[in-house]
């Protein structure tokens, strides 16, 4: 598994976000810490969330400052309404605002349909769609209140789903999951209807196979990564940089007119690769 730094640096233009003020959740390892630090590469201040994990997340931190922007590390679980309320309140304090948000925060908690307890679905969905909705609705009261600031950004902000290709792939074993990325899916494509003519984009992002420590049984042997790739028609499981240069891109004026999107940053799987002989 590749390190931030094994990522091409010319791949983000260093100053692409220069100006403007990030919240990435769920940031202190795997997509969530890719994309902080692709964030402050381009020249955005970032706020790192997490929920466990403080020395990891001062770790990120620590990276990004060397791009010569400003980051911290704010602990919050977005589940909990007061606390996401706090931590957005709080960043506006710090940062002066918030113009990207990056709903990243996301867990599983697996079993089969019939042994899956209410709490196993009841958290799984807390986190990965009730968090996604408390953290996008804070950021917009913010977008709204500051407007559009044209020397920073066409848009008044940005906010950023992360999904998955399990939004429209179903996934046995998983029904909270893909459940709650489908979930998510509506509701990004319902928040970008309603807050489009305030110039607020809300789009999402879809990973396919990536290699974070979240499925590290789906990769880290031989075996496991034979199978995954009969999944996946690009010949190769992802990387969280490809995630965090999707973001980065998407975040800037170069995706202006991009609204209400999912982009599938999949290497294909959502292409019914079983079929490519024919079915």
């Amino acid at each position: 598994m590749s390190s931030s730094e094994d990522a091409p640096q010319g791949v983000i233009p260093e100053r692409l976000l220069k100006g403007q003020k990030a919240l990435v959740t769920g940031a202190n390892s795997g997509i969530g810490k890719a994309t902080a630090i692709g964030l402050g590469r381009a020249g955005a201040d970032v706020v790192v969330n997490y929920v466990t994990g403080a020395d990891a997340a001062q770790e990120v931190v620590d990276e990004i400052t060397s791009f010569g922007v400003r980051a911290a590390a704010y602990e919050a679980d977005v589940s909990q309404e007061d606390q996401v309320v706090a931590m957005t309140d709080r960043m506006v304090e710090e940062f002066g605002t918030i113009d990207i948000l990056v709903a990243n925060a996301g867990m599983q908690r697996d079993a089969r349909f019939t042994d899956m307890t209410l709490a196993q679905w009841q958290k799984v969905l807390d986190v990965n769609l009730t968090g996604q909705f408390l953290c996008a609705r804070e950021a917009t009261r913010e977008f709204r209140r500051r407007g559009v600031v044209p020397e920073v950004s066409r848009s008044a902000g940005k906010i950023i789903c992360m999904s998955s290709v399990h939004q429209i792939i179903p996934w046995a074993g998983h029904v909270n999951y893909a459940s709650s990325k489908g979930g998510v899916q509506m509701m990004m494509a319902t928040l970008a209807q309603e807050l489009a003519p305030e110039k607020i984009r809300v789009n999402a992002i879809a990973p396919g196979a990536i290699q974070t420590p979240i499925n590290r049984d789906a990769w880290e042997t031989a075996e496991a990564r034979k199978e995954l790739l009969k999944l996946i028609p690009y010949d190769r499981i992802g990387e969280p940089q490809d995630i965090a240069h999707a973001v980065v891109g998407l975040a800037s004026d170069l995706m202006d007119y991009v609204v209400g999107t999912t982009l599938y940053v999949d290497g294909g799987m959502t292409l019914f690769p079983g079929f490519a002989t024919g079915g």
